[in-house]
C-alpha cells in the first residue's frame, strides 16, 4: 500500500485520472438506435400523388358520380346531400356497388378541420376505394 501511496504522490496528474468512461453514454446510444431500429417499420405514412393541372384533368373532374364536399363547418355533402359521418361509410358503399370503377371526389374547404379530411379518408377506404382525387380551388 505504501507503494501505492508513494506513485500517486509522485504523479499527481496521471493519464488515467484524465480519462472520462464512455460506456454509459455508448449504451444509452445504442439503446436509442435499436429502439429505432425496431419502430421504423411500423411507422406508416401517407402518399400523396400530385398532379399538373391541365384541360384534361378539368373536365375529368365533372365526370365522377361520387363527389363529397366539406364546408367551412365541417358539414359533408354527398351529391349535394347533406350527411352525417356515420351514414357516409353506408352510402359510400352502396356508391361504390353500383359504380365500381368510379374515382370519388373531394372537395375540402380551406377553412374545415384535418380531421374532418381524414375521417372522410378512412370512410373511403372502409368502403372500398383505392383512390380519390382532391379538388383544389385556385380561390
Amino acid at each position: 500500500m505504501r507503494k501505492k501511496r508513494k506513485l500517486s504522490k509522485l504523479k499527481p496528474n496521471s493519464f488515467d485520472d484524465n480519462l472520462i468512461n464512455l460506456t454509459p453514454l455508448i449504451d444509452v446510444v445504442f439503446v436509442v438506435l435499436v429502439t429505432f431500429i425496431l419502430i421504423a417499420p411500423l411507422l406508416e405514412a401517407d402518399h400523396v400523388n400530385l398532379s399538373t393541372s391541365s384541360i384534361n384533368s378539368d373536365q375529368s373532374i365533372s365526370q365522377t358520380p361520387i363527389v363529397l364536399k366539406v364546408k367551412e363547418d365541417n358539414s359533408i355533402l354527398l351529391n349535394k346531400r347533406l350527411v352525417t359521418l356515420q351514414e357516409l361509410t353506408k352510402l359510400l358503399k352502396e356508391s361504390k356497388r353500383q359504380n365500381p370503377s368510379s374515382v370519388p371526389q373531394l372537395y375540402h374547404d380551406k377553412n374545415a378541420a384535418f380531421g374532418t379530411y381524414q375521417s372522410i379518408k378512412n370512410a373511403l377506404e372502409a368502403a372500398g376505394y383505392e383512390q380519390v382525387d382532391v379538388v383544389l380551388k385556385p380561390n
